[in-house]
């Protein structure tokens, strides 16, 4: 075929489908098969999915069982059966919303959804024949090919219920309500109101996206899959089987990533950018032949047993209370906002930064009986614990995020040299300050270690970062130091005595703060 009637052939199949796709009730899909599902995949605009699509919890079969606020099915023996229908996160809206508004190279994939006419709930309907059974399908679709994969699908009076992508759907619906009223009020996971509104104005200011942007979106197409409710031949139960099959197998293929998987793939926050390059690239860190992994990718914790040293999650944490000192503008100004990601030449500074820092670390003689094949379970484990350990705060993501607060402060904002605050803290651990937090000799007994319990304090992290910067002389005034004083005889009573230094009780007044170094 030449040129001229390619050409020929191109203006006459556009001018056919100007013609079946100016219709609005017509939508453009190409029919798929798998298994016995028949499907159709297409795409909308966020528009049109914000004003057609509903949730899956609003299924007319949940109708009766559908809490109108959280817009979740009431769970009880009836719907329990019909199908497990994930909760809605309430709380994951404005960081999508946001998402959607900041980035320019925002992507989400295609959403599932369900189409139903009118006719599959009502079982008096002309489509259903005397056993019950449908006589079509819920889809009127129109074929445009001979092999009948390509066509329009009808929709007008269908309704569309998302199975899969209900928090996309979430996302999207924020955007067409903060474009409409200039504002998104970001709820909790139950849909309670949480903090102020985000405005367009927060946007503008924060991530200098424009109003006209915005309403462009409203624009922007995403993948779409239609499945019918019901396919010919089949009773009204069979139908809400299928469904439910199709649901639950969806989310099991779904697997939700940990915190060190997020951080992993994370490519806008400059703290997670930066904990990973340090991760593969410092010698403290890095994974070497003949010696265990030092960092646990995916869990946010480290086990008793376990031999890495810290974990992705917690060298995310480190980097933002240390860097966050320095470039406070990677964290958004106004709270619940989302981040975005630095410049290439921050991105860099920050890298040697936390490098720099590492480098220091690594002198500390804890770390430095890595070296000599000592192995970090037993510097982790406490004392009372099967073969006795060293309960050494530095061999804990909780003590390493404290530490690394303290000198962020120290460095970026007290502009104490590092040189200076590193010789006095090899002595310090030279001379057991990280040691032993189980010991009432320890700083952080009752701070990062709970006597009661017999178990490391999330809570007491702040505080340990204030007593470090306080030993290392970043406190001057009286009244913070009086009051620092307080709060570690606080972390130290119980029942209106406090564990003194030497495991007597004394009074809270008592206690006293040890020398600065």
């Amino acid at each position: 075929m030449n040129s001229a009637s390619n050409q020929a052939s191109q203006q006459t199949l556009a001018e056919l489908l100007d013609k079946y796709l100016g219709k609005s009730d017509r939508l453009f899909v190409q029919r798929t098969q798998m298994g016995s599902t028949e499907a159709f995949i297409g795409s909308v605009t966020l528009e049109w999915l914000d004003s057609k699509v509903r949730f899956a919890s609003q299924l007319p079969l949940f109708r009766q069982k559908f809490d109108s606020q959280t817009e979740n099915v009431i769970r009880d023996a009836e719907t329990i059966e019909e199908i497990q229908q994930r909760p809605l996160d309430w709380s994951r809206q404005a960081p999508l919303t946001q998402y959607l508004a900041a980035r320019k190279a925002h992507k989400f994939p295609a959403v599932l959804v369900v189409l139903s006419p009118a006719w599959v709930d009502d079982p008096k309907a002309a489509e259903w024949d005397e056993q019950g059974r449908a006589l079509k399908s819920a889809a009127d679709f129109t074929a445009l090919d001979h092999n009948e994969t390509l066509g329009l699908l009808d929709s007008k009076n269908v309704a569309f219920f998302a199975l899969d992508g209900q928090h996309r759907l979430m996302g999207v619906q924020g955007l067409m309500t903060l474009i409409k009223t200039g504002k998104l009020q970001p709820y909790n996971k139950a849909k309670k109101p949480v903090g102020a509104p985000i405005t367009i104005d927060n946007l503008t200011t924060e991530y200098h996206v424009e109003p006209s942007h915005l309403q462009s979106l409203t624009n922007e197409k995403i993948g779409i899959e239609f499945i019918p409710a019901v396919i010919k031949g089949e009773t009204h139960q069979e139908a809400r089987r299928r469904i439910r099959s199709i649901f639950v197998h969806v989310n099991l293929m779904a697997v939700k990533l940990s915190q060190g998987q997020l951080a992993l793939l994370n490519e806008d926050d400059g703290f997670a950018i930066v904990a990973r390059k340090i991760a593969v690239t410092h010698p403290l860190l890095k994974e070497q032949e003949n010696r265990n992994p030092r960092v646990n990718w995916d869990s946010a914790t480290v086990a008793t047993k376990s031999t890495v040293l810290t974990t992705l999650q917690a060298l995310q944490d480190m980097s933002e209370r240390y860097l966050g000192q320095k470039f406070p503008s990677w964290k958004p100004s106004d709270k619940g906002l989302i981040a975005m990601r630095p410049e290439d030449e921050e991105l860099e500074q920050g890298l040697k930064e936390f490098k720099a820092l590492f480098d220091n670390l690594a002198s500390l003689p804890s770390y430095k009986r890595l070296e000599h094949d000592a192995e970090t379970p037993l510097l982790r484990r406490f004392s009372f614990e099967k073969d006795s350990g060293e309960g050494n705060m530095l061999f804990r993501p909780v003590g390493q995020a404290a530490l690394a607060q303290a000198l962020g402060i120290l460095i970026f904002k007290k502009k104490l040299a590092p040189k200076t605050i590193f010789k006095k803290l090899r002595q310090y651990d030279a001379n057991g300050g990280f040691s032993f937090m189980d010991i009432p000799s320890s700083l952080f007994y009752g701070v990062l270690y709970d006597p009661n319990k017999k178990r490391i304090l999330v809570s007491g992290r702040d505080l340990a970062a204030r007593l470090i910067i306080y030993i290392l002389g970043g406190i001057q005034d009286d009244m913070e130091r009086a009051e620092l004083r307080r709060e570690l005889a606080e972390a130290r009573s119980m029942e209106n005595k406090a564990v003194g230094f030497h495991g007597e009780f004394v009074e809270p007044r008592q206690v006293g703060l040890p020398p600065v170094l």
